[in-house]
């Protein structure tokens, strides 16, 4: 599918159009971007998309006493976030999705990409109690073949996940396509769609190996 299809199609794929989204994802393109800008720049794109993401969350008024009087006033209900990352380049992202949320808890999950096969292959999994009751808020930068968000979606639904969304910074058509397919009920939150995926399962234009340029490895 292209963009647009997908964008009628889906209507709960966000792509969040704000001008500073805009400008922070053209300097992480930017090649000669260091990697502690580059850093920076996810951690505060992280917030941003985060932002949009958690604008639904249900509220429930509470009591306060303020030096003037007692009211009552919105409170988050219910059980705090769950930032899932997908390691380790989610790591950066998920830094910024919780300078909206400081109390919320992290999941982790390790998956690498098989060179030959270009499927997730899992080695690490660790997730905060009670995943049944929160709302999960996987991240991740790129979202090129989609195989890896669905692998930790997979994961999430398997222990008792209900409400989930999904936050990347980067993705291709294809991706999304199969995102879609196996989870159609996650809504995602995407700060470009990019054109295509190449012969090696990279976004294309992208930003290269978002991984690498977060910690500054090849």
């Amino acid at each position: 599918m292209t963009r647009d299809e997908l964008l009628k199609t889906y209507p709960d794929i966000f792509v969040i159009n704000h001008p500073f989204v805009k400008h922070k994802l053209t300097s992480l393109r930017d090649k000669n971007t260091n990697t502690r800008e580059f850093r920076m720049l996810v951690e505060e794109l992280g917030t941003l998309i985060g932002y949009e993401a958690t604008r639904d969350l249900e509220t429930v008024d509470t009591e306060v006493e303020t030096p003037l009087e007692t009211t009552l006033s919105p409170m988050l209900k219910g059980k705090k976030l769950c930032i899932v990352t997908i390691m380790r380049a989610g790591n950066g992202l998920a830094e910024g999705v919780l300078k909206l949320s400081p109390s919320a808890r992290v999941g982790h999950v390790g998956m690498y990409r098989d060179p030959e096969t270009k499927q997730p292959v899992e080695y690490y999994l660790k997730m905060p109690h009670s995943v049944d009751e929160r709302t999960i808020i996987v991240v991740d930068p790129m979202l090129a073949t989609g195989n890896s968000a669905i692998a930790a979606i997979d994961k999430m639904k398997e222990m008792g996940a209900k409400d989930i969304r999904f936050i990347c910074l980067f993705a291709a058509p294809e991706g999304i396509e199969a995102f879609k397919k196996a989870h159609s009920d996650v809504p995602m939150y995407i700060g470009a769609i990019d054109r295509e995926l190449d012969e090696h399962a990279y976004i294309r234009p992208g930003v290269g190996d978002a991984g690498d340029r977060i910690y500054g490895t090849r």
